[in-house]
């Protein structure tokens, strides 16, 4: 192996045992040679795969007929549940795209992302559909909205804790269709829309790239492939084993795992949509968890919860954790282990543009504050951040990423993508390094993504949405460090002259807390009266993040 270039020490063989198929075909294999077996389980009501791979068709078959075809843009907006599974691979049986929102956009957001795929059809629960009908009237490619209640996949009597807004039996919204009408009356889908594996485009996420706001990512069918069966063989996981998923679905690491490698594996999935430690530790006992994909501060907050030590969470055997707001330490896995009998350990380096999981760590060989190694089929290179130039280990710089998941593109961002791919290479904006032995380790990033609780978050889309703010003439958006979130948002504000003396700091967060996601409304305010920006306008965030540190 050179120097200036790493890649897995596995050599890049891939096994897919079913083939190089999509995994909507993974699937559908599971419902007839499993079908009795449990898929997911929703706070004690038990899907099968049989049950799944039906409710798959039967989605798929009613989004055909209302000419949802290959390559259109179907978005889901929806909270952890059996129906976000359903909609997931129904979209993408007819060849469509897959284009995830998170749950906690408030209507700006949801207007941006769905303007911006130009999605014709939208899955959401009736509950969420209360932001999108405020918003449809300016989305008018959105011809379809399929709604559904999550009261209809809870059971009659739960066997963990379910959330006080799960229970809420809402009526069929006016304009949309019901889920659970199109599962008991359509018939199913056939045969999947052929698509090809490599090239076809089955999901756009939405992340950053280098600049502006977010843009949609394209991903094929084989990159989820293709990670979900490397990540499955270097952790040399079982078939057939439980996970938990709490990580969201909608963000490319829950996706992964509690999605695609779900299905990959046959696992049986406890599915929450959200993280609370009873009712985690309830679902542990309750259904001896063996996977859980966590980040730190869950397993923080599960170590100190009263009377752990008389709680059985023995039953665990990976434990891939990932550090925000507090590190993967060695001090923090040994506690964990001493509790659960379970070596957690860092899950992976990866970003959306990659599909995530560009590196494992060995479970025999761990080094504590690093991202592990490459996996098999995936080079990464540390490059010199000005002459672009290779570096050896030791030595850091940008790093840039090849394998056979890397995106198609960002949809209509032709710039934007040629500034992020090259010759098939991911320059990811990240900062790190390789040891001596090949292991990646991330130490900071070139562009200005701040990381709030496990979430990525845009400058340029926080200050979008707070210019919609009366009083606000210009703001820019920084990161600043937050012990428990990793990082908080802070806005430096220029108020329009009419306003100066009669807004506050806290009137600007109380709004921002209205009208955007609880992850990623500005935590602090500070009023200035210019700021720092370039001859040509541009504002100089360094600056900013300079002044905030001193």
């Amino acid at each position: 192996m050179s120097q200036d270039s790493n890649t897995a020490e596995q050599g890049a063989v891939i096994n897919y045992w079913l083939g190089e198929r999509p995994m909507h075909d993974y699937l559908l294999n599971n419902a007839a040679t499993i079908p009795d077996q449990p898929a997911y389980v929703f706070y004690g009501r038990t899907v099968t795969w049989g049950e799944l791979g039906d409710a798959v068709r039967r989605l798929a078959g009613f989004l055909k007929s209302q000419g949802v075809s290959k390559g259109d843009r179907v978005g889901i907006y929806l909270q952890n549940c059996p129906q976000y599974i359903v909609a997931h691979y129904a979209i993408q049986m007819c060849g469509a795209i897959v284009t995830p929102l998170n749950p906690q956009y408030k209507g700006a957001e949801v207007q941006y992302q769905l303007e911006a795929s130009e999605a014709r059809a939208l899955i959401t629960s009736r509950d969420l559909y209360e932001t999108v009908a405020a918003v449809r009237s300016s989305l008018p490619l959105l011809q379809l909205v399929v709604t559904t209640s999550y009261a209809d996949y809870l059971p009659e009597e739960p066997t963990l804790p379910v959330p006080p807004d799960l229970p809420r039996v809402l009526s069929v919204p006016e304009g949309t269709v019901d889920l659970g009408q199109i599962l008991r009356e359509q018939a199913p889908l056939a045969e999947p829309v052929p698509v090809d594996l490599w090239n076809d485009v089955s999901l756009m996420t939405f992340t950053s790239g280098t600049t502006g706001r977010p843009k949609g990512a394209m991903l094929s069918y084989g990159a989820a492939l293709y990670k979900t069966a490397a990540s499955f063989q270097v952790r040399e996981m079982d078939f057939g084993q439980v996970s938990l998923a709490i990580a969201p679905f909608c963000h490319i690491a829950g996706m992964n795992f509690g999605v695609y490698s779900a299905v990959y594996a046959r696992s049986t999935v406890i599915t929450l949509t959200r993280f609370d430690p009873e009712t985690v530790i309830q679902a542990f006992e309750k259904y001896r968890v063996s996977v859980w994909y966590s980040i730190a501060p869950m397993n923080r907050a599960i170590l100190d919860y009263p009377g752990i030590d008389k709680r059985d969470l023995r039953s665990l055997k990976h434990n891939f954790a990932t550090s925000f707001g507090i590190p993967v330490t060695e001090k923090l896995a040994e506690e964990w282990k001493a509790l659960t009998g379970c070596q957690m350990h860092e899950a992976s380096y990866g970003l959306s543009e990659t599909h995530t999981c560009d590196t494992y760590m060995p479970k025999n060989r761990i080094k504590w504050g690093s991202c592990g190694l490459p996996i098999p089929g995936n080079e990464i290179k540390i490059i010199d951040l000005e002459t672009g130039e290779d570096l050896p280990r030791g030595k850091s710089g940008q790093i840039i990423v090849r394998n056979p998941a890397v995106f198609k593109g960002y949809w209509k961002r032709p710039e934007a993508t040629a500034e992020t791919l090259r010759d098939g290479w991911v320059h990811t904006g990240d900062v790190g390094f390789f040891d001596e032995d090949g292991y990646l380790y991330f130490t900071g990033r070139v562009k200005e993504m701040i990381k709030c609780s496990g979430y990525s978050v845009f400058p340029e889309d926080v200050e979008a949405l707070m210019l919609r703010h009366p009083a606000i003439l210009q703001c820019a958006a920084i990161g600043v460090p937050d012990p428990k979130r990793g990082e908080s948002v802070k806005l430096f504000v220029v108020l329009r002259p009419e306003y100066k003396g009669k807004v506050s700091e806290q009137e600007i967060i109380d709004w921002a807390r209205d009208n955007m996601a609880a992850y990623k409304y500005p935590r602090y305010v500070a009023f200035r009266d210019s700021l720092p920006a370039t001859p040509a306008g541009k504002v100089l965030r360094r600056l900013l993040k300079d002044d905030a540190a001193a």
